[in-house]
C-alpha cells in the first residue's frame, strides 16, 4: 500500500501523492495549532476555523498563480487549473493567505495584527511539514553535488539519479526551528507588543529562505534574479521596519499593548475554563464508572440469587 520510494501511495484504489498528502496534513495541523493558540490574542477557536475558510482556498490559488506567472513554461487556460499535475509556490500561498486574513479581519471586525500573530506559527509549521513532501515530488532541490563525500542523505539527495543538495530538508528544519521560537514568543506573558510574532516570522523565514534559495537548483527567475530570493530579502526588510514602527507606536500609546487589551487575563480565564471542563468531564466519567460498578454488583447479586434458587430446585428434584 505504502511505497516510500514512489511519489504516491494507493488508498482504496486512489493514487494519493505524498506531496499533496503532506501539504493537506500540514494545513490540518496548522489550523489545529492556531485554534489552540487563539486565546493568546483574545480570540476563540471558532474564530480561527472561520478564518481558515478564507485563508486556505486563497493560499492554494495564490500558490498556483505565483508558479504560473514565474515558471519558464507557457500554460494554457485549462492547464492553470490542473494543480494535481504539480506547480505550487509557497510564496504565492503566503500572499494568498495574507489576503485571506485581511478579508477575514475586515468582514468579521478582527484586528489584523492579532490574527497574524496567531497565524504565522501555524504557517511556518505547515511549511516545515509541506517541505518534506518535496522529497517525494522531486522538487525544491539544490544545485548538483560533485563531491562524492557529500553524497549522503539528508545533506544531499538523488533526483533522477543525480545528487543534489537537500535544500527542501534544510528549509524544513529551519521552519521547525522558527516554529519553536514563534511559539515561545507568542506564549510569553511579559511581551507587550502586538504584531511582534508576525514580524519575527518575516525576519526568520525571510533570512533562512534567502540563504537556502541561493543553493536551489530549480528556482523561479526574473531575468537573472531568483524571484523567491529577492522576495525573501524584502520580507526581512519589511519585518525589521514593521517591528520598529509597531514598537514606536506602542511606546507612544498609539497602539494598545497585550496587557491593555486584556489578552493576558483572557488567557487565564480560558485556562481556568479548560481546567473546569476537565474536572466536569472527570466527574462525569467517575459517576458513570460508579453507576456501571453498581449495575455490575446488582447483576452479580441477582446471579447469585438465581444460582441459590437453582440449587434448591435441584435438591427438590432429587
Amino acid at each position: 500500500m505504502f511505497g516510500f520510494f514512489d511519489s504516491y501511495f494507493l488508498f482504496f484504489g486512489l493514487h494519493i501523492t505524498y506531496y499533496g498528502f503532506l501539504i493537506a496534513i500540514g494545513m490540518a495541523i496548522a489550523v489545529f495549532i492556531a485554534c489552540k493558540n487563539a486565546k493568546y490574542r483574545g480570540l476563540k477557536a471558532d474564530d480561527l476555523i472561520i478564518g481558515a475558510c478564507y485563508v486556505l482556498p486563497l493560499a492554494i490559488i495564490g500558490a498556483r498563480l505565483y508558479y504560473v506567472i514565474f515558471a519558464d513554461h507557457s500554460f494554457s487556460f485549462g492547464e492553470i487549473f490542473r494543480i494535481w499535475d504539480g506547480g505550487m509556490a509557497i510564496y504565492g500561498g503566503i500572499i494568498g493567505g495574507a489576503i485571506g486574513v485581511i478579508l477575514f479581519c475586515a468582514i468579521h471586525k478582527k484586528n489584523f495584527l492579532d490574527v497574524a500573530d496567531l497565524a504565522v506559527p501555524s504557517l511556518i509549521l505547515g511549511q516545515a511539514i509541506g517541505r518534506i513532501g518535496c522529497y517525494f515530488a522531486g522538487c525544491c532541490y539544490g544545485v548538483e553535488v560533485t563531491d562524492p563525500s557529500l553524497m549522503w542523505f539528508p545533506l544531499s539527495t538523488q533526483i533522477d539519479g543525480v545528487w543534489h543538495y537537500s535544500t527542501f530538508f534544510y528549509e524544513s528544519l529551519w521552519d521547525l526551528l522558527g516554529f519553536v521560537i514563534l511559539m515561545l514568543v507568542l506564549r510569553k506573558s511579559h511581551i507587550k507588543n502586538r504584531g511582534i510574532v508576525m514580524c519575527l516570522y518575516l525576519i526568520i523565514y525571510g533570512s533562512g529562505r534567502a540563504w537556502i534559495e541561493g543553493m536551489r537548483g530549480d528556482s523561479l527567475y526574473i531575468g537573472s534574479l531568483r524571484v523567491s530570493q529577492v522576495l525573501s530579502i524584502l520580507l526581512v526588510v519589511a519585518g525589521v521596519i514593521t517591528l520598529t514602527v509597531l514598537c514606536y507606536l506602542t511606546e507612544v500609546g498609539k497602539l494598545k499593548t497585550i496587557q491593555q487589551k486584556g489578552f493576558d487575563k483572557f488567557v487565564l480565564e480560558q485556562n481556568a475554563l479548560t481546567v473546569q471542563k476537565k474536572e466536569e468531564r472527570k466527574k462525569i466519567r467517575e459517576e458513570k464508572r460508579a453507576l456501571n460498578q453498581s449495575k455490575k454488583g446488582s447483576d452479580d447479586t441477582n446471579n447469585d440469587d438465581n444460582h441459590i434458587k437453582k440449587n434448591k430446585n435441584d435438591k427438590k428434584i432429587e
